[in-house]
Order: C-alpha cells, then sequence, then structure tokens
C-alpha cells in the first residue's frame, strides 16, 4: 500500500493503528491476535492490560503474552493473565 495513502487514512493512535491491522486481516474476517511484546519487569501488568484494552477497542481477537507471563514467579504470571482475561470477558470495553 502508497504510504501517503497509509498515512492519510490513519491517525497516530494506537487504537487507530491496531484498527489498520484488524482491516489488513482481510477486512476483519480473520481475527487479529497482538502480540505483547518483550517482559520489561516493572510495569509487565500494566503494560499488558492497556495494550489488551487498545486491541480489545479497535476489534481484535487476542492478545500473545508469552515471555510476559511466564518467565516470572507462577502467582506473578496468573495474576497478568487472570488481568488479560477480564479484558476480553469485560462488556463495558467495547469496540472504540
Amino acid at each position: 500500500m502508497d504510504y501517503a495513502v497509509s498515512a492519510d487514512l490513519t491517525a497516530d493512535h494506537p487504537i487507530d493503528l491496531t484498527r489498520r491491522q484488524v482491516a489488513t486481516c482481510s477486512m476483519g474476517r480473520v481475527g487479529l491476535v497482538n502480540g505483547g511484546g518483550a517482559s520489561a519487569g516493572q510495569g509487565d501488568l500494566a503494560q499488558t492490560v492497556r495494550t489488551a484494552v487498545i486491541d480489545k477497542r479497535a476489534g481484535g481477537t487476542g492478545l500473545i503474552t508469552g515471555r510476559r507471563a511466564f518467565q516470572r514467579p507462577t502467582a506473578e504470571g496468573i495474576e497478568l493473565l487472570h488481568a488479560v482475561q477480564d479484558v476480553y470477558l469485560d462488556d463495558s470495553i467495547t469496540v472504540a
């Protein structure tokens, strides 16, 4: 896609950028599952929940947590996974 068209159609906001990803997945017919990125230690829970909310509000269907959940003590990993589940199960978080 031409960069000028892409830049004109997408605002520089995380939800808009993720919406564009959803649109390129066969106009939403293929679910978008975003990756959560590398583990940074402190702040992973907040950053992961933020990413999940952005993904859900943009029309995405899930979040890959990987290292953020599995390379930490079990209790912390479970807390992170439950927080992500809570985002996708919360009916008050809707498409923006």
